[in-house]
């Protein structure tokens, strides 16, 4: 049996123990049908460098009119600038930092622009929550998927960063993750005809621990443009390496943070190798993008985006 074979059969014994989630099939013969397995991959680890808009929050405006935007002290435009002096092989644009009305004029010139400078767009992100009840409200977070996988469509971007949700006043774990696992489900269907990845990123919510996580996979139908957002500063765990191996084998897209934060008592510096380790360990091949999220980004940013070089 091969090393991919003996991950997906260990792994639905895991979820046969899980049971009930979405219908989940407590046999393994069933197993393959309803639950999203790792994706499999050929040769040796492969990393790309990307960065993220995020990275500079405090100088862009969000969804801005046409003048808000011209005024901001960054623009997306402007970031790619910044990303193809870098260096960089890609550029990730997280979508609070678009215009209010987004017009396929608009992608185009993007996707022009990063490919005359050299740039592949590694991803953008949605700031979503499907853990929502059924109503209007729901069914605007899924509007707005479907539009961003048609944007990251138009602009050639090959995965949008997704969020789970969190629970509902009143509401239950369980029911929330049912509605979450429906709603990606729902727009796994819609990515798949526009060739767009979902990366379910561990973002607190119902994705705070690797368990959280792994049920919700659980209840993913086998898709191969469903995967994991691989967030290294997101796990506030007792052990939060021990807890991104859990989920690096899923990844499809991941993010390096600098810092780390074990059991919410405060920042600590990250050990970089040791996520790039896990990534590799895991056979990731894809892009490894820098989300920088502390002071002086244009005095720091360059001194990791080095370290990260040498280490992939």
């Amino acid at each position: 049996m091969s090393d991919s074979a003996k991950l997906s059969h260990g792994r639905r014994h895991f979820l046969a123990g899980l049971g009930g989630i979405a219908g989940l099939a407590a046999t393994q013969s069933l197993a393959p049908a309803v639950a999203a397995d790792p994706p499999q991959r050929n040769g040796k680890p492969l990393l790309k460098l990307s960065l993220a808009a995020y990275s500079f929050n405090s100088l862009f405006a969000r969804r801005g009119t046409a003048e808000q935007m011209a005024a901001a002290k960054m623009t997306l435009e402007s970031f790619i600038e910044y990303c193809a002096q870098q260096e960089l092989a890609a550029t990730e644009l997280t979508g609070y930092y678009f215009p209010k009305d987004i017009t396929p004029e608009y992608l185009l010139n993007i996707r022009q622009q990063t490919h005359r400078l050299g740039l592949s767009i590694s991803g953008t992100a949605i700031g979503n929550d499907f853990c929502l009840s059924e109503g209007e409200a729901r069914d605007k977070q899924l509007e707005e998927c479907r539009n961003w996988i048609d944007y990251a469509a138009i602009m050639g971007a090959p995965v949008i960063r997704i969020f789970a949700g969190k629970v509902p006043k009143g509401d239950t774990e369980e029911a929330a993750i049912e509605r979450c696992v429906a709603g990606i489900n729902q727009s796994l269907e819609y990515a798949a005809t526009k060739g767009v990845f979902l990366a379910l990123e561990n973002h607190g919510g119902i994705t705070a621990t690797p368990d959280q996580m792994l049920k919700i996979i659980a209840g993913i139908d086998n898709s191969p443009w469903f995967g994991v957002n691989f967030d290294s500063g997101n796990f506030r765990t007792d052990d939060p390496y021990r807890d991104l191996e859990r989920i690096a084998p899923y990844a499809v897209n991941a993010q390096i943070k600098v810092a780390v934060n074990p059991n919410n008592q405060g920042k600590q510096p990250a050990d970089i190798p040791r996520m790039i380790s896990i990534l590799k360990d895991a056979g990731y091949r894809g892009f490894v993008t820098l989300e920088f999220e502390e002071q002086n980004p244009f005095e720091e940013i360059p001194k990791y985006l080095d370290q990260l070089r040498g280490l992939m």
